[in-house]
């Protein structure tokens, strides 16, 4: 008997070889594949980010304002040269960008998305701004607080990257070089 009900479950093991949740009709994520190729272009970024900032003299431990920005200059300037073709979508690719304004779009809603707006644009500079790719960072505009609830709906970047805000459009901002490596306009409303 004992050896009946082994053979049993044996057998029933090559009915049904899913595990239970694929049979189920499991959930799969449908933005997934868009992230995936966004973490993709943002390694490809900081890989080149990396190697070329490996090319310059390293900043002293105590480096002055001045040296800094030095830095930071010659580090766009290699960036530039390197992508000189890039352009708007070419990291927010325009499935990211609608995913962008889909995942941020909960976090504007109502009284607390108002408050977290007036945040984002309180010390905004009130000037015209132009964004370019790999345009270095307007030095009038103050760079931007990221509330917590933003970053918590957006994937997590890389420490040689950051999010930020420009107005109402969403950069990704490299700090070192100083620059804005693409962008998505009109991140919310």
């Amino acid at each position: 008997m004992l050896r009946s009900l082994t053979l049993g479950a044996v057998l029933l093991s090559f009915v049904h070889p899913l595990p239970a949740v694929q049979r189920r009709g499991a959930t799969v994520n449908p933005d997934a594949a868009t992230i995936e190729a966004f973490k993709k272009r943002i390694d490809v970024y900081v890989s080149l980010h990396r190697k070329l900032e490996s090319t310059l003299p390293p900043l002293p431990k105590q480096t002055t304002p001045q040296e800094l920005d030095s830095h930071e200059r010659a580090l766009a300037k290699l960036i530039q040269q390197a992508r000189a073709d890039a352009k708007p979508g070419d990291i927010f690719m325009p499935s990211m960008q609608q995913l962008v304004r889909k995942l941020l779009a909960p976090v504007f809603v109502g009284r607390a998305g108002e408050q977290i707006k007036s945040e984002i644009t309180d010390n905004e500079y009130k000037g015209d701004v132009r964004l370019v790719v790999n345009g270095r960072y307007p030095d009038e505009v103050p760079v931007s607080t990221m509330p917590p609830q933003v970053l918590a709906s957006l994937p997590t970047l890389p420490e040689k990257l950051e999010y930020r805000f420009v107005l109402t459009s969403l950069i990704l901002f490299d700090p070192h070089a100083h620059i804005i490596p693409d962008y998505v306009e009109h991140a919310f409303k």
